[in-house]
């Protein structure tokens, strides 16, 4: 490449980087309106028009003790509801009808055979609580005895499974009886039923809630283009907010306390609490208005993250009942489960509970085809080699038309050698020469970069699907490589583990990482070298920044520009040839 093509792939490096770096900060965040712009929202129920409440934010429960439980000892104390199904396995806590306790079948913490399924609730006295907690609160200064998470619940019976649901009942000895239905499906929708049957002689007003509540911060992937924390759908439009962001702005007053942040009315919709792979979300009825918001406390010094959700303000008729079901989903996020669910059950935009991230568009066609090719050639692995080519074959003529252009610029390097050195005390006369010889030559300075830039996109979108699609989780390729989603295994910079040393992320340069670099810059080799010799000292120090670049990222998506470099060494190679660009003679 001459000075114009350096430049310009240089620009195209610094693009995807402030792309893959600024995403987050720039785009994923939402805008929270100032604390003077929040106001109550109105609610619909039926032909009744209710405001929203003025109520604070469900109660959380009792603290926290200030030394974790260990969690077994917790599950072993009884007082519980048993969950068996295909893919969950766990407990309902009675005291509270609190559901704390859920493993994922089939899903291992490890790659290691003995390794223990992937715990994904916990109960609030352990070191990591996650929970789900749904009720009823008092509204117009009303006092009835509503359950709280002290309440102690019967159950009809001992197992919650896809074939028994399971309901519980408590009376709050004032004429009021409420009750609990949880149903379970074989994959990882809960139905929960809340039912509130008033036997007294005066109307009662209620109104329902639910909550997502996470204590501690936990361990993140750390990437600005992947999200955990706080999501949401309200209104069609899809919010999120990360625990840091939700604490600062809580401390620093962006927030108005730290009981209460932003309230969003919305008819339709979700909202709960993200990982990488897994998902606890609570969706209400979609036909339904509710009121979302995530908020964060501090409770004796432990940071308490909650998303939560209430239905519209309901008047239970003396001598009558009201009832309000919503689901709870709490599993992985698997793309096809989590399309089924978004149709069957018509839940608003639940797709986008996989951070498919800003090339949506282009991020799940590449997850389908890779789908479909491992299907035909057995693992992702060789996926990933096949979209390769479909890739390639798909911008071919491009590449032939930039590789034929570069081929012309290599026979043109000693000319326009000459002429810099000719007009080298003359910057602006020294231009016009080489531009001149450009429309003489009819050369495209600039096409040599078109390939790489029309990949930046699909580069992109296939390192999105890597990082966050669970199915490239423990995906294995051939030889050391046992997680296509996870980084390079056997390292170069601690000899191959022979050095008992755990580099840090960039210094962790992999085999597959190395092997790219070599592709990258005997692929440099092929093009037109720069007269320039500080662009030329620069562009030779490309492959080198790109292990370190890439040291970090998953092995799949080296495999995929490694063997994308071996396709484009073969087609450059060829088409220059084919157009003399190796011949000496010219």
């Amino acid at each position: 490449m001459q000075s114009e093509d350096t430049r310009n792939l240089v620009l195209a490096i610094v693009i995807v980087l402030a792309m893959m770096i600024g995403y987050e900060l720039l785009i994923a965040r939402p805008v929270v309106p100032p604390p003077d712009a929040r106001t109550e929202q109105t609610v619909t129920t039926g032909a009744d028009s209710k405001t929203a409440p003025a109520v604070g934010s469900p109660d959380l429960g009792a603290a926290p003790p200030a030394a974790p439980e260990d969690r077994a000892a917790v599950l072993g104390r009884g007082g519980r509801v048993a969950i068996k199904s295909p893919r969950l396995t766990g407990s309902i806590r009675l005291e509270g009808g609190r559901l704390d306790d859920l493993t994922l079948v089939g899903y291992r913490q490890t790659l290691e055979k003995d390794s223990p399924d992937v715990v994904l609730l916990s109960p609030s006295s352990t070191a990591a609580p996650y929970y789900a907690d749904f009720g009823w609160q008092n509204v117009q200064g009303a006092a009835v005895p509503v359950p709280g998470a002290s309440t102690i619940w019967q159950a009809d019976g001992d197992v919650l499974s896809p074939a028994t649901p399971v309901t519980l009942t408590w009376d709050n000895g004032q004429g009021q009886l409420f009750s609990r239905t949880y149903a379970i499906d074989d994959n990882y929708m809960i139905a929960v039923s809340d039912k509130v049957e008033n036997r007294a002689d005066a109307p009662v007003s209620l109104q329902p809630y639910g909550a997502v509540n996470r204590m501690g911060i936990p361990e993140t992937a750390q990437s600005a283009l992947l999200h955990e924390g706080f999501i949401g759908v309200f209104n069609e439009k899809l919010e999120h907010e990360s625990y840091e962001t939700q604490k600062e702005d809580t401390q620093d007053g962006s927030i108005a306390d730290d009981r209460q942040a932003l309230r969003t009315a919305s008819t339709g919709g979700w909202l709960g609490i993200t990982d990488k792979y897994w998902l606890v979300a609570y969706i209400p009825d979609q036909k339904r208005p509710f009121n979302g918001w995530f908020e964060y406390r501090n409770v004796n010094g432990r940071d308490v993250f909650r998303s939560v959700h209430t239905g519209a303000q309901t008047v239970v008729p003396a001598g009558g009942a009201v009832s309000t079901t919503g689901h709870l989903f709490a599993g992985a996020k698997e793309t096809k489960l989590i399309d089924a669910y978004e149709k069957s059950f018509g839940i608003v935009m639940f797709d986008r509970a996989i951070d498919w991230g800003w090339f949506y568009f282009l991020a799940r066609p590449v997850f389908w085809l890779l789908e479909l090719l491992k299907g035909w050639v057995g693992s992702f692995g060789l996926a990933i080699l096949a979209i390769t080519v479909i890739i390639k074959l798909a911008f071919f003529q491009l590449a032939n038309k930039s590789y034929i252009a570069m081929g012309k610029m290599r026979k043109l390097a000693p000319k326009m050698t000459a002429l810099r050195e000719r007009f080298k005390d003359d910057p602006v006369k020294q231009r016009e020469e080489v531009m001149k010889l450009y429309q003489t030559e009819k050369v495209n300075p600039v096409a040599g970069c078109l390939p790489i830039l029309v990949q930046i996109p699909v580069f992109i979108a296939l390192y999105q699907v890597l990082m966050i699609s669970i199915e490239m989780r423990h995906a294995p390729f051939y030889g050391w490589v046992k997680d296509l989603s996870d980084q390079d295994p056997l390292l170069i910079t601690n000899l191959f583990g022979l050095i008992p040393w755990d580099p840090p992320g960039f210094l962790a340069i992999g085999l597959w990482t190395a092997i790219m670099g070599v592709t990258m810059y005997v692929q440099q080799m092929l093009n037109p070298p720069p007269p320039d010799p500080i662009q030329a000292k620069v562009f030779q120090f490309l492959p080198l920044i790109f292990i370190f670049l890439f040291a970090s990222f998953p092995v799949g998506l080296v495999i995929y520009w490694t063997w994308n470099n071996l396709l484009t060494i073969a087609q450059q190679w060829l088409i220059m040839k084919r157009h003399g660009a190796f011949d000496e003679s010219t």
